[in-house]
């Protein structure tokens, strides 16, 4: 049987009683429905994790017993750092869910020249609160013990003029497919699109600010697809995926 691992923001140490928070607390007794003496394995984004089990269960709390810390980690050692075109409906979660599982360390949520999402305010921080914890569920299912960073919703220019990487690319269909670098990079800058794709103006701004123009090959990719392929290919390539199967 599956062990479920549950994220908590709680300080964790080894042997050690703790009552978790509400949210997880519910997620455990009325989701997965689990008991008394039932296994379970505990992580706070901080590295490394806490296998413990239930001590006691109420309908809003649950008591913990961790036991010993094991320093288990699933990470890339290619840093990716995703800067994406808001994108409507539930594709944004769909996009989130899934990079977390591919390994991205960051991802930014970009207003571009094709972004319709309007998000002001409390809007804005309640997206920002769903997508968190669309990447902390993502993070208990995959085996991820750090939680990617979601950075709040910004311009594309102010993340090009503030992204660092040892490589950048902006991904688009416009150009030709070149991955080769002489040097084996250890983070990634990766800009692609909303629905419709980024402008020229755009693509010339990311070019400009050194991205290299990145395509897939010839089949135009859907704005939840074409990210999702880059990352497997650049963990394929620089990270922790085998190149060949």
């Amino acid at each position: 049987m599956r062990i479920p691992r549950i994220f908590t923001e709680r300080s964790l140490q080894a042997t050690t009683r703790i009552e978790l928070d509400t949210a997880p607390s519910q997620h455990i007794s009325r989701v997965l429905r689990m008991r008394v003496g039932e296994p379970l394995t505990l992580f706070n984004g901080r590295g490394g994790e806490y296998p413990a089990s239930i001590v006691a269960l109420g309908k809003k709390s649950v008591t913990v017993e961790t036991t010993a810390y094991h320093h288990r980690e699933v990470e890339s050692s290619l840093s990716v750092h995703l800067g994406i075109g808001i994108s409507r409906g539930e594709r944004m979660d769909w996009i989130i869910q899934k990079t977390t599982e591919l390994g991205v360390n960051s991802l930014a949520p970009l207003f571009t020249a094709r972004t319709e999402v309007k998000l002001k305010n409390d809007r804005a921080a309640k997206k920002m609160k769903h997508w968190h914890q669309i990447a902390i569920s993502a993070s208990e299912q995959c085996g991820r013990n750090q939680i990617p960073t979601i950075h709040p919703p910004q311009q594309l220019a102010d993340w090009l003029e503030a992204t660092t990487a040892d490589r950048k690319l902006v991904l688009h269909h416009r150009t030709t497919p070149v991955m080769q670098t002489p040097t084996r990079p250890t983070s990634v800058a990766l800009l692609t699109g909303p629905e419709g794709g980024l402008s020229e103006a755009e693509i010339s701004a990311a070019e400009q600010a050194g991205y290299q123009s990145l395509t897939l090959g010839p089949r135009v990719l859907r704005s939840e697809t074409a990210p999702l392929a880059a990352l497997a290919i650049l963990q394929a390539q620089w990270g922790d995926m085998p190149p060949e199967v």
